[in-house]
């Protein structure tokens, strides 16, 4: 049986832990910050199923909690500076992990990349787990030579308790784009527009809204003289990103090296 353990017990943490008991995992082990409000209660509890004799602990403990619960899997759905010195401490009790965290840097995801391949452990990162979400990147890679000329602007939706803007989704999004027009993204990209200024043929376009309990829409909208292609994905429930969770935890376990969901899914 595969033992994992779940660092960020909110919402997807929660799901993560109800789903893993579901599918036959073997829980270990809960973290989240210190001096939250569910430290000491029973993870499956809080989560939704039964007592698993594992209490929420403190991520100021990690390496200790490791050491005692020795997952096989580590899953990581907490924020972007969290995340990435837990990614350290995971790496270096040499357990793979499997990482839904966004909002990372560049330079944080590049080093977190290298830590990983230093340790000889396995790694699933990832800014969406989605099954849907993946296709969406498939079919917009697939789509965009395909309408050259056009001009492109990503359109993402979230709840209002999101805290990174634009979604990593959407930035993947854009870069998948940006990679099939053989661009930089970085020298095309415009967040949000004000002012007076035309827009310039090869922008990428990345527009955020945050409002009421919205789990998760995104949209390339493709636009010329005389029509518009949108293509869309819209989450109904976070069970989709909990179903592809499911499935990295399996593939990686055993693992070296870093893989996206694209190498999950075989797409």
């Amino acid at each position: 049986m595969t033992k994992v353990a779940v660092i960020g017990i909110g919402r997807m943490g929660k799901g993560i832990i109800w789903e893993a008991v579901s599918e036959g995992l073997d829980v270990v082990a809960a973290v989240d910050s210190p001096n939250n409000p569910l430290s000491g209660k029973d993870a499956g509890i809080v989560s939704g199923v039964e007592e698993l004799g594992v209490k929420v602990s403190s991520a100021q403990d990690l390496e200790g909690i490791l050491d005692k619960a020795k997952p096989d899997v580590v899953i990581d759905f907490t924020n972007a500076e969290a995340c990435f010195r837990n990614f350290k401490s995971v790496c270096s009790k040499g357990i793979n992990l499997v990482v839904g965290t966004t909002g990372f840097t560049d330079v944080q995801l590049e080093e977190m990349k290298k830590e990983a391949n230093r340790s000889g452990v396995g790694a699933v990162i990832s800014p969406n787990m989605s099954v849907g979400v993946n296709v969406f990147w498939e079919i917009v890679k697939e789509a965009t030579p395909l309408l050259e000329g056009y001009d492109i602007e990503i359109i993402e939706k979230h709840h209002r308790f999101k805290k990174d803007s634009p979604s990593g989704t959407a930035l993947k999004t854009a870069e998948v784009i940006a990679d099939a027009r053989g661009q930089n993204l970085s020298d095309m990209a415009i967040f949000g527009r004000k002012g007076v200024s035309e827009r310039k043929p090869e922008e990428i376009g990345i527009h955020a809204v945050r409002s009421g309990d919205i789990v998760g829409d995104h949209t390339v909208l493709y636009g010329t003289l005389g029509e518009r292609i949108e293509i869309t994905h819209i989450a109904h429930s976070r069970t989709a990103f909990i179903k592809g969770v499911i499935k990295a935890i399996k593939y990686i376990k055993g693992k070296k090296g870093v893989y996206g969901m694209n190498d999950v899914l075989g797409l």
